[in-house]
C-alpha cells in the first residue's frame, strides 16, 4: 500500500504498515472515529454468477442462501470434525459476494472453493487489486467515501450475536457491543489518494486496529485459529455460526458440542503485569500458578492505551477461572488474571428430557 507506506513514521512488516510512530495514540484516535488504518494484512476474494450464495450456504457455517445486498455476515469453513480450516467476512452487493480474509489464507481459501465448485455456476478470484482500509464511525466513512464513492464497506457483525448464532460469555456488558468495526474495499488508486487525503483524520498501524481487536474478545483466523480450534472454544458461535440451517460440513461436531457437550478448551482474555515491559507474542507458553503445567498457548497481544498489557490464550477448560496464569516469554515469567470469555460450563444447552429409569429388580411374585 504505497501511498500508506510513504507516510512519516511508517514502518513495515511484509504488506502492512504496523504503525506510524505513535502505537497508542493511533489506537486512540482509531477508536474515536479520527483515523484510517491501511490493512496490509486483508485481502479479497470475489464471487459472481448466480449460484454462489446458495453454493456458500451448502459449504459453511453461515446462512447466507438469501443474503440482502448490502448486509453484512461472517462464516467459517470447517473440517469434517468440525475444525475451523478458513474464516471470512462477507457482503453481497447484488452481483458479487466480497469476502473478506486474513491475507495468509487468500490463496488457501480460493484453492478449497475452486475445489469445491462442481457445477454451481460460480466464478472465483483473489482480487489483489483491491485494498482494505479499516476504520470506526461515520466520521471516517465519510472520508473513504469522499474518495471512493464505490467502496464496499463491511460492517463487522462481533456487535450483536447473529442471527442463529449464541453467545457463550456470561457478560451483562460485553466489550464488542461497541465495536463499530468497517472494513472498506477499494481499489489501490482510491487507497492512494486516501493517504493523500486523510482531512482532519490521521493514519493508523494494523497494531491500534488489533488492539481494538484483542479488546473486542474479538477471534481471527491469523492469531486464534488452529489445528485443532472448534468455533465453540473462542465464542465464534456469536457470530460466524447459524445454528439451524442446514446440513454443512462440521455441523455434527457443532450441534454435538453445542448441545450435549463441552468444548475441550476456552478463550480468555489476560491482564498481563507489564513490570517487565514485554509483551508475549504468540505461541507462548501459558501455565498454572498451582502446579506449573502447560495449560495453553498465547494467540494475539497487545499494549492497549487504557488497558495496558493484554492477550488472548486459549486454554485447557479444566482450569479454574480464577487460578492465575504465567506466560513464558523467551526468559522472562509474565503473570496473568484470567478474563473469561468462553466459560468451562459453555455448551450443553439443549433441554434434553430424562427418560424414568426402569427398576432393576425382579417382579413381586404372587
Amino acid at each position: 500500500m504505497a501511498g500508506f507506506a510513504s507516510l512519516p513514521g511508517a514502518v513495515l512488516d511484509g504488506d502492512a504498515v504496523t504503525h506510524f510512530g505513535e502505537p497508542l495514540r493511533e489506537q486512540r484516535t482509531l477508536e474515536q472515529g479520527r483515523a484510517l488504518a491501511p490493512l496490509g494484512d486483508r485481502a479479497i476474494v470475489a464471487l459472481s454468477g448466480p449460484d454462489r450464495l446458495t453454493w456458500l450456504d451448502s459449504i459453511t457455517s453461515q446462512s447466507v442462501a438469501h443474503l440482502p445486498a448490502g448486509f453484512s455476515s461472517e462464516l467459517l469453513v470447517l473440517d469434517p470434525q468440525g475444525r475451523v480450516e478458513h474464516a471470512a467476512g462477507i457482503i453481497d452487493d447484488g452481483e458479487t459476494a466480497w469476502l473478506l480474509v486474513d491475507r495468509d489464507d487468500a490463496d488457501p481459501l480460493s484453492t478449497w472453493l475452486l475445489r469445491m465448485r462442481f457445477r454451481a455456476q460460480v466464478d472465483i478470484a483473489v482480487r489483489d487489486d483491491l485494498r482494505v482500509i479499516g476504520y470506526v464511525g461515520d466520521a471516517a466513512g465519510e472520508q473513504v467515501a469522499s474518495v471512493a464513492p464505490d467502496a464496499i464497506v463491511w460492517h463487522d457483525p462481533w456487535g450483536v450475536v447473529a442471527a442463529g448464532g449464541w453467545q457463550y460469555a456470561q457478560v451483562a456488558d460485553h466489550p464488542g457491543a461497541e465495536r463499530d468495526w468497517r472494513e472498506a474495499i477499494v481499489t489501490t488508486e482510491q487507497a492512494d489518494a486516501l493517504a493523500s487525503n486523510l482531512g482532519e483524520l490521521r493514519a493508523a498501524g494494523v497494531l491500534a486496529a488489533d488492539a481494538l481487536r484483542i479488546a473486542a474478545w474479538r477471534p481471527r483466523w491469523a492469531r486464534e485459529r488452529d489445528d485443532r480450534l472448534i468455533p465453540h472454544e473462542v465464542d465464534w458461535i456469536r457470530s460466524a455460526v447459524h445454528l439451524n440451517k442446514g446440513c454443512y460440513r462440521g455441523q455434527e461436531t457443532v450441534a454435538k458440542v453445542h448441545n450435549l457437550g463441552h468444548p475441550p478448551r476456552r478463550l480468555v482474555m489476560l491482564h498481563l503485569d507489564g513490570s517487565d515491559s514485554v509483551l508475549p507474542a504468540p505461541g507462548d507458553e501459558v501455565r498454572s500458578e498451582v502446579d506449573g503445567d502447560e495449560v495453553g498457548r498465547i494467540t494475539s497481544s497487545a499494549m492497549h492505551h487504557e488497558l495496558g498489557p493484554i492477550a488472548l490464550a486459549v486454554v485447557a477448560r479444566r482450569i479454574p477461572a480464577d487460578v492465575v496464569l504465567h506466560v513464558r516469554s523467551g526468559e522472562t515469567d509474565i503473570t496473568g488474571a484470567q478474563e473469561v470469555v468462553v466459560p468451562a460450563d459453555a455448551g450443553s444447552v439443549a433441554d434434553v428430557p430424562r427418560l424414568t429409569r426402569l427398576s432393576r429388580r425382579p417382579l413381586k411374585q404372587d
